[in-house]
């Protein structure tokens, strides 16, 4: 089957068709420089702010799963039978505001109002599916947001007063789900798409087998599946990244099965939340510290392991459970344990052409005690300084098996050999565990950055592994006696 040569996506009501593309093109710029919408803002240009909130929806079923997104780091090329939804939409036929927007104004929710927009699509996401939130719930869809001059508390009053102005079911948006799904399942026609553009290719593989045979023929390609990290190579880093192949409506499947959780490595944070909070809750802690709800729609656990990055958030806690990956080349796949992958700084065990198929990630057993904890400057939306998942497995008072890892002390994500050996077989007890504490220097010899010293890195990683002693012997309930799921 020949190619399309066409990128096809819905903007508001208006079909869009692109023939020409270049491979980084950011929908930000698209939105604001191609088609003057510019509602849209520019602030950080590396998806920390949220002024550029947009939403995004795909076909789930026989719906539309709509999304926060942050424009200015997805690449036009990945919107292929998408539905985007910008400011501009909210604009009512009659002139009228949004009741989102009604309640912005209503609530002094804006000031400078340069956020604003990003604030209103922020909340207008959640307005969509729970128009009566909790507090709780509105700080968390507002994670992404930055605001410097008007304050929180009014956006928040603003979104909880917003179901006053207008029915979330009756939103032109949520009334017109199926119509758009309709639109978007005609707009999927099976076939690759090749899209070219001055700076190089854009290639939106039709499947699975289809992406494994464009890295055979273009094993050079830069894979995409969230952007939230490519996304930086080209906003911040003016980064070449052609030909570019286009991954994030693949290997979205999840599975749970013989005591396992598989992961398609094109599952995004926010799919996967309810099945770890289910199963794994410390990871569900986890996961909402991962970015804002924009990141956490985009980005992807095989991508977060996929680029090797030695603070990623996922890795030191899958290594601690034990997971393997599937690499998949061609026909051929390969399992590989997840602390054997990182080789070195900027270096995994992958070959050209070669990609993270899926993510196994055993469940803790009934004797396993299971932590996680992320040390950041501010406590949301912030990249790691240090992060340390553990997991200790006892028998009659004693560790029988010890995994403790950390992200943010090594060139990659590293195992605490020494710190575990010092473990195995000793009681667990404060005093074990203090000793222990005095290995560290065998593992890890931490650098100094803009985000923490190497002094407090160290510091901060002993006091982790005391942490997670006291909470496993009084509390809080993070650390927990894990019983087997029915079936799992």
């Amino acid at each position: 089957m020949e190619p399309r040569r066409a990128i096809r996506f819905y903007l508001n009501d208006n079909l869009v068709e692109l023939d020409r593309l270049e491979p980084d093109r950011t929908l930000l710029d698209f939105l604001r420089l191609d088609r003057a919408l510019r509602g849209t803002k520019e602030g950080c240009a590396e998806g920390d702010c949220g002024a550029c909130t947009v939403l995004i929806g795909r076909k789930s079923d026989d719906n539309v799963r709509y999304a926060p997104a942050n424009a200015c780091i997805v690449l036009v090329s990945m919107l292929d039978g998408a539905h985007v939804v910008s400011i501009e939409h909210l604009k009512g036929r009659d002139g009228a505001l949004h009741p989102v927007q009604q309640a912005m104004v209503d609530t002094h929710g804006s000031q400078c109002g340069f956020c604003t927009p990003g604030f209103v699509m922020s909340l207008y996401a959640l307005w969509l599916t729970r128009p009566d939130p909790s507090v709780a719930e509105i700080e968390t869809a507002l994670q992404g947001n930055l605001c410097r001059c008007t304050g929180y508390a009014p956006i928040v009053r603003a979104a909880q007063a917003a179901s006053r102005y207008g029915s979330a079911s009756e939103d032109a948006l949520n009334a017109g789900r199926a119509a758009m799904a309709a639109r978007l399942d005609a707009l999927c026609d099976g076939r690759r798409v090749v899209v070219a553009g001055e700076r190089g290719l854009s290639i939106v593989p039709a499947d699975v087998d289809d992406l494994a045979a464009v890295l055979e023929e273009m094993p050079e390609a830069t894979i995409v599946a969230g952007a939230t990290d490519v996304g930086l190579w080209v906003t911040k880093f003016m980064r070449d990244i052609a030909p570019v192949v286009l991954v994030g409506h693949l290997l979205e499947e999840i599975a749970v099965a013989d005591g396992r959780i598989v992961f398609g490595a094109g599952v995004s944070y926010r799919r996967a939340f309810e099945t770890i909070a289910a199963h794994i809750p410390q990871m569900g802690e986890l996961f909402n510290r991962i970015g804002g709800a924009q990141v956490r729609a985009m980005g992807t656990i095989g991508g977060n392991i996929a680029n090797g990055s030695p603070i990623g958030d996922t890795p030191p806690p899958l290594i601690a459970l034990g997971a393997e990956i599937t690499l998949r080349k061609g026909g051929a796949r390969r399992v590989v344990r997840l602390e054997d992958f990182f080789i070195a700084y900027g270096k995994q065990d992958r070959e050209k052409g070669e990609f993270v198929e899926s993510v196994a990630v055993p469940l803790p057993g009934p004797e396993d005690l299971f932590g996680v904890y992320k040390v950041t400057k501010r406590r949301d939306e912030d990249i790691t300084a240090t992060l340390g998942a553990f997991r200790v497995r006892l028998a009659d008072g004693a560790v029988a098996e010890a995994v403790i890892a950390y992200g943010g002390m090594a060139a990659t994500p590293k195992r605490a050999g020494a710190v575990e050996a010092a473990l195995v077989g000793r009681p667990w007890t404060l005093e074990s565990v203090e000793m222990a504490m005095e290995r560290f220097g065998e593992d890890f010899q931490p650098l100094s950055d803009w985000r923490a010293s190497a002094e407090y890195r160290m510091l901060a990683a002993k006091n982790l592994l005391k942490r997670f002693y006291i909470e496993s012997v009084e509390g809080p309930s993070r650390i927990v006696r894990h019983e087997m799921a029915e079936g799992g």
